[in-house]
């Protein structure tokens, strides 16, 4: 004679323990390199300000004999539009300017990236940290 079976239903505290492991292994290994794609994506807020420096520069220049170390005669702020970086043009002259975006907040964390430069002169436009303008 045939003894039944059990019908037992669930999961095992052991089955669930194990579950519970595989998955805090997988988000420590995944949030590290989540937080890596956040940071290179906030870049492109450094980007758009430098690019949008440029720009302005370029216009006033049309009129002017030089660029301009103020922001404010740019109609700009000294912060980017997302917050994550301070911009300030620190060197300008009649042939060129350089401008840089330094994070601040959350972003500091960006390393090799804290601050991004554009440099503009008569032999063109310059960006000393290749690797922080990759896309």
């Amino acid at each position: 004679m045939l003894i039944p079976m059990s019908k037992n239903k669930g999961f095992t505290l052991i089955e669930l323990m194990i579950v519970v492991a595989v998955i805090a292994i997988l988000a420590a290994i995944a949030y590290p390199s989540y937080q890596n794609y956040v940071r290179q994506a906030r870049r492109a807020d450094a980007h758009e300000a430098l690019m949008r420096i440029q720009l302005e520069q370029e216009k006033r220049r049309a009129n002017q004999p030089a660029y301009t170390n103020n922001l404010a005669d740019l109609n700009l702020t000294a912060t980017s539009s997302d917050g994550y970086y301070t911009l300030a043009i620190t060197a300008s002259s009649g042939i060129g300017f350089t401008a840089t975006a330094t994070a601040q907040g959350p972003q500091t964390q960006d390393t090799g990236c804290t601050t991004i430069t554009l440099v503009v002169n008569n032999a063109g436009v310059n960006r000393p940290e290749p690797q922080c303008w990759r896309r």
